[in-house]
């Protein structure tokens, strides 16, 4: 037989450390077969098994896209790329936790594989909810906590919208950004909108053209009128703070936050949503980019960045490390420290270590998966949970963390 290439795009995601090893030894085992196994990664349990690795970078987005690194593990260790200097990163845990402000009392949970279980989970603290893949965690947290106006659940299911929405559609930053350039030119806010009266009127703000093919999947070529812009030429002669429309739409997140932070074109109302959303790892994003584009992690961070304003007094968030480079753990975990200290509860489903060490208090799911699992294993804090490693969960975390 002759030799088969597997890619594999983020293979770890939703696997807890102990399922990552299993995984590990699959890849290895079909390398060992002769075959060609190629993976895109993050996490460095499974950087580590590499015998070729290609860093790409050196930043994300437009920042991106040059080869940084190619070589061996070894070699990427030694390397000053952010992969390099990132991957031996180890979490410490807290000399202290947060004390909780009140319980949301869980009584016999049975949903799916979940056995009766009874549960408090304390509110003012970050919780995680950790235990191996299929152990009923999001069972016990989605099946359980009570939909309301004050619990804000994000997780990773598809965006709705068409191709035309975009970041600065979605988070209602593009509503400020309207008002701004039709107060510095005189005109209506409806003209800098692709969906209403500034649209290309040959593509009709879309950009491209699409062209059925009957049988076959339709092609779609950039406007020719426009060049992609998706305004009529008669809009992009308006400026603000020297740019037109399509050009502070074709901005990255972060480029846009220093534009509308201060001189002319100063605005504060799109200011602070650009702060969110550089705030949650979407910094490379561009404000126009097709939501259909983005990954299911890249979509989480968007609907938490646009929950972050809301009321809700409970935050559920669903692996919010997926898809996220080891570089921006931390900044992550920044965040979630800056709602629960701004009063917010914050209840993380997450197998990541640097997480669960971080952590207030840590609900630990198993002791397997399916039938195996469904019970609440250990309660306490992660210097409890290490100390005792009574659990899976226990023994790799005690491995990760500094001593």
């Amino acid at each position: 037989l002759t030799d088969v290439t597997y890619v594999f795009d983020e293979p770890t995601i939703g696997l807890h450390p102990h399922d990552i090893e299993r995984m590990n030894g699959l890849l290895l085992r079909l390398r060992d077969k002769g075959n060609t196994v190629l993976v895109v990664e993050h996490k460095p349990e499974t950087i580590a098994i590499a015998d070729h690795v290609v860093d790409l970078g050196p930043g994300a987005g437009t920042g991106g896209g040059t080869i940084s690194f190619e070589g061996t593990v070894a070699g990427l260790r030694a390397s000053d790329t952010l992969t390099g200097r990132h991957l031996d990163d180890r979490a410490t845990l807290k000399k202290e936790v947060r004390k909780p402000t009140g319980t949301l009392e869980i009584r016999g949970a049975d949903r799916h594989n979940l056995q009766d279980v009874d549960v408090d989970i304390p509110l003012g603290v970050l919780t995680v909810v950790t235990g191996v893949a299929g152990s009923g965690k999001s069972s016990l947290i989605h099946g359980s906590i009570p939909g309301s106006d004050e619990v804000v659940s994000v997780d990773q299911s598809p965006i709705r919208g068409s191709r035309r929405s975009n970041p600065a559609t979605y988070t209602g930053l593009l509503d400020p950004i309207r008002k701004a350039f039709a107060k510095a030119n005189g005109v209506k806010p409806a003209l800098f909108s692709a969906n209403s009266e500034g649209a290309c009127p040959n593509c009709k703000g879309a950009g491209v053209v699409y062209t059925d093919l009957g049988m076959m999947a339709g092609v779609s070529a950039t406007c020719e009128e426009c060049d992609g812009k998706r305004f009529e030429a008669s809009v992009l002669e308006h400026h603000l703070g020297g740019k037109d429309i399509s050009e502070v739409l074709a901005m990255p997140v972060t480029e846009a936050e220093e534009f509308f932070r201060e001189g002319e074109a100063r605005t504060p109302a799109a200011h602070r949503v650009l702060t969110r959303l550089a705030d949650v790892g979407l910094g490379y994003l561009t404000l126009g980019q097709p939501l259909t584009t983005l990954s299911g992690g890249e979509r989480q961070r968007l609907k938490l960045a646009t929950h972050m304003a809301d009321k809700g007094g409970t935050y559920v968030l669903d692996e919010p490390t997926t898809g996220l480079h080891l570089a921006d753990v931390d900044q992550l975990l920044a965040l979630l420290d800056r709602l629960v200290d701004s009063g917010k509860s914050v209840i993380v489903i997450e197998h990541h270590q640097a997480v669960m060490a971080h952590a207030d208090w840590i609900i630990d799911l198993g002791p397997g998966a399916g039938h195996d699992g469904g019970r609440v294993v250990f309660e306490g804090t992660p210097a409890e949970l290490t100390e005792k490693r009574g659990t899976v969960t226990g023994e790799h975390l005690a491995a990760y963390v500094e001593s």
